[in-house]
């Protein structure tokens, strides 16, 4: 992981968790959106912290992390997350009690040519892709949330 990436996010106030970041951008709900969001260049790291997710973004004109937290998800809110490949890219839909939240991921085979790894060797201080090497254990980490909550459990 990067360390620029851990740096924000203690400088936050959050315990990232080691190897599980990746690059994330808000997923398109229909194709008008998939039409447009080819433009848009909206970057996040998401960032699993000791109880929560994170999402760390992009300066979009400088392409260098912004030091601020643009989502925060604490895992005890977290109902379900679903995974489903989209051509190159994995779609990630993680819903709580009152929100769908759905974000996109460039997968590994290809991420060294797709901006996924100019974002995640910009960091590095090499051209060692954080992102193609966290991406499977931070799916299936991101996977195994909500699974063990209890289903039509009545909120005391």
């Amino acid at each position: 992981m990067s360390k620029e990436v851990q740096k924000f996010t203690r400088e936050a106030g959050y315990k990232p968790l080691e190897d599980r970041s990746i690059i994330v951008k808000y997923a398109p709900a229909n194709l008008s959106e998939q039409f447009a969001a080819f433009f848009n260049s909206e970057f996040y790291v998401l960032q699993m912290c000791e109880h929560e997710i994170i999402l760390l973004p992009f300066n979009t004109t400088w392409g260098n992390l912004r030091k601020d937290v643009s989502l925060v998800l604490p895992y005890g809110d977290i109902q379900s997350v679903e995974l489903e490949d989209d051509m190159l890219n994995t779609v990630i839909t993680i819903r709580t009690e009152s929100d769908t939240i759905r974000l996109t991921a460039q997968q590994a085979a290809l991420s060294d040519l797709r901006s996924s790894s100019l974002y995640a060797t910009m960091y590095a201080g090499s051209f060692k892709n954080w992102h193609k090497e966290n991406i499977e254990e931070t799916l299936a980490a991101l996977k195994g949330l909500g699974m063990n909550r209890p289903k039509n459990s009545e909120q005391h």
